[in-house]
C-alpha cells in the first residue's frame, strides 16, 4: 500500500447500496457479496483488470474504488461503460434473485488523493462522498425506479460529460446544487438502460 506525503490522481467511483440498514447480518451477507460480483463483473466487462485500480476499500455497505489515470481506462469508459454496465447487471441481479435485490447510489469524481498506512484521504473524496451520501442524492434514488443513480461531480460535468464524448449525454444529466456549503453542485444521472425508468426530481428540488 502507498504510504507517502504525495498525492497520487486517481478517477474516483464509489458506491452505496440503499436503506442497508434495513437488512439483518445474514441479508447483509448475501448483499455484501453481490455486491462485490456486481462490481468486479462490471469492471471486466470494460477491460479494466486489478492492475487498473487500488484494492477495493471496503465500506460496509458500499465500496470504494480507486482507478489508477491509465489511457485504457479514461472517465470516459467509466461514464459510458462501467456505470451503464453495473445498471444492466443490477438489474439482472434483481430480476433473478428478488429477495436479495437492492438499489445503489454511485458517485464518480477525480482528483488528488493521499495514503497513509490506514486508508487513503484528501479533499477530492471528501467531495465524493458529500455528494455520494447528500440528501439529495439519497431522495433522488428514491424518485425513481431504476437499480443505480449516479452523481457526477461538478468537474467530471465541466470537463467530460458536456463534451458530448461518444455514448454520453448531457442532457441526461440533471443538476443540483448543495443545499450546505459544504456540498458542491452535482449531477444525477440515471443509467441506460434504466433511462426508461421515470426521475421524478420535483420534490428534490423545491
Amino acid at each position: 500500500m502507498i504510504s507517502d506525503n504525495r498525492p497520487y490522481y486517481r478517477s474516483i467511483l464509489a458506491v452505496d447500496v440503499e436503506d442497508s440498514a434495513t437488512r439483518n447480518n445474514s441479508a447483509k451477507a448475501h448483499m455484501r457479496a453481490a455486491l462485490y460480483d456486481l462490481v468486479i463483473e462490471a469492471f471486466a466487462a470494460s477491460g479494466i483488470s486489478e492492475h487498473d485500480h487500488d484494492p477495493f476499500i471496503d465500506r460496509g455497505d458500499g465500496i470504494l474504488a480507486l482507478v489508477h489515470p491509465n489511457d485504457h481506462v479514461p472517465k470516459t469508459v467509466l461514464l459510458h461503460t462501467v456505470v451503464p454496465a453495473l445498471s444492466q447487471l443490477m438489474t439482472l441481479h434483481n430480476l433473478c434473485s428478488p429477495a436479495d435485490g437492492f438499489r445503489m447510489r454511485a458517485v464518480l469524481h477525480a482528483g488528488e488523493v493521499h495514503h497513509d498506512r490506514r486508508a487513503p484521504f484528501g479533499e477530492a473524496l471528501d467531495l465524493a462522498f458529500r455528494l455520494l451520501d447528500a440528501p439529495e442524492t439519497k431522495l433522488a434514488l428514491r424518485r425513481t425506479t431504476a437499480p443505480l443513480l449516479l452523481v457526477v461531480s461538478d468537474d467530471i460535468y465541466q470537463s467530460v460529460v458536456r463534451h458530448r464524448y461518444e455514448g454520453i449525454d448531457p442532457v441526461s444529466f440533471i443538476a443540483f446544487p448543495g443545499q450546505r456549503p459544504a456540498t458542491a453542485r452535482g449531477w444525477w444521472h440515471v443509467p441506460t438502460p434504466a433511462t426508461r425508468h421515470a426521475l421524478d426530481l420535483g420534490d428534490v428540488l423545491t
